[in-house]
């Protein structure tokens, strides 16, 4: 079950937040109401080269106190421009949590570590402060989510007052864990954004693995495994991106020992040195990122990338389309349709085939 829909437009033209729920709305019956959420990048201009700190706070009257806590942990490497709770509409959803935000800089002596840092810190609130968790923590961007269909979500949250460049989605269907405010998509850490379609049935597996680097588990969703998996081999292990998505959904070793001298050795060596990164299970992924990437012929790409891939053989569906300088990826192509009628083009990628689309230069 579970919808996902996102899209970028790759010459950086701002969209409204409603477009991206009416979208998901179409795609609400994958979905039972117990969680939906939207992330949308280019939001925050005024405060654009700031981490947008987005919190829940426990719904009680030492949330205040809370809150400290948390800036507490924030003010030992850099500053808090602002901090105020996210705008909501009344009446919508009952406040489970309170969504708080922070705008905030870190002192320029961290400048070369301030990555690490931030994801030190969100471990750190996650795990250690009762009654608070970081859902986004990116620059210029940010996540809103709660434990509502699709469209109460998006009014709860006022999401026609955002525009942004890349939107993703998700309505979710849960099956394994409990529906609820954190456990509701996207899933991110610093600008990585994560919706999934499906099951990662080696979610025990791949947590271990993530956090033997450090990070740790606490949202009780297995998608949120996924966000780490990226931030590890992209960003901290540095390796082309066409690499990472090779250890994520990796070729099967009957595939691998009919190809020549090279190729197999190359993914011979993903394998076995990934092996702790591969997602097994059916699923359909979408990843948002302003993170720099590598590429195997040396380019590299420092703007906004949205990423579409599947599991080895399809178990859930994935689609594309393209308008213009717009691409799309969902689980159905009536979501595309819903806000853009006439594409130019619409494709079904290949089980374990990645799409990628990047700003333009």
């Amino acid at each position: 079950m579970c919808g996902i829909i996102g899209f970028i437009s790759r010459d950086k033209k701002l969209i409204r937040g409603d477009k991206i729920a009416i979208a998901l709305d179409s795609l609400k019956e994958r979905g039972n109401g117990q969680g939906s959420g939207y992330v949308g990048y280019g939001i925050y201009p005024k405060y654009k080269d700031s981490y947008a700190i987005h919190v829940f706070l426990d719904n009680n009257p030492q949330y205040m106190d809370i809150k400290e806590n948390v800036k507490q942990v924030l003010e030992k490497y850099g500053y808090v421009l602002n901090d105020e709770e996210i705008p909501t509409k009344d009446g919508i959803i009952e406040k489970e949590f309170i969504p708080w935000r922070f705008f905030y800089d870190f002192d320029e002596k961290y400048a070369d570590s301030e990555k690490d840092l931030m994801v030190d810190m969100v471990m750190e609130i996650n795990d250690k402060i009762d009654g608070a968790f970081v859902f986004s923590s990116g620059k210029n961007m940010g996540i809103f989510k709660a434990s509502a269909w699709p469209m109460e979500v998006a009014e709860f949250y006022k999401l026609d007052e955002y525009e942004g460049y890349m939107w993703l989605s998700h309505a979710r269907y849960p099956t394994n864990t409990r529906g609820w405010w954190g456990g509701a998509h996207p899933f991110n850490l610093l600008n990585w954004s994560v919706v999934h379609n499906g099951e990662i049935t080696s979610y025990g597996t791949n947590k271990r693995y993530v956090e033997s680097f450090g990070y740790k588990c606490r949202l009780l969703t297995d998608t949120e495994v996924v966000a780490y998996i990226f931030d590890l081999l992209i960003r901290k292990h540095e390796i082309p991106v066409e690499y990472a998505l090779s250890a994520v959904a990796p070729k099967f070793w009957k595939e691998i020992d009919t190809m020549e001298d090279e190729e197999r050795e190359l993914h011979e060596s993903i394998r076995m040195t990934y092996g702790g990164a591969t997602l097994n299970g059916p699923f359909a992924i979408i990843v948002g990122t302003e993170e720099g990437m590598m590429f195997m012929n040396g380019e590299t790409n420092d703007g906004n990338s949205l990423i579409g891939i599947t599991d080895r053989i399809k178990l859930r569906p994935l689609i594309v389309g393209e308008k213009d300088d717009l691409l799309f990826v969902s689980s159905e192509e009536a979501a595309i349709r819903k806000i853009c009628p006439e594409l130019d083009k619409v494709w079904m990628p290949d089980a374990g085939e990645p799409v990628l689309a990047r700003i333009n230069k």
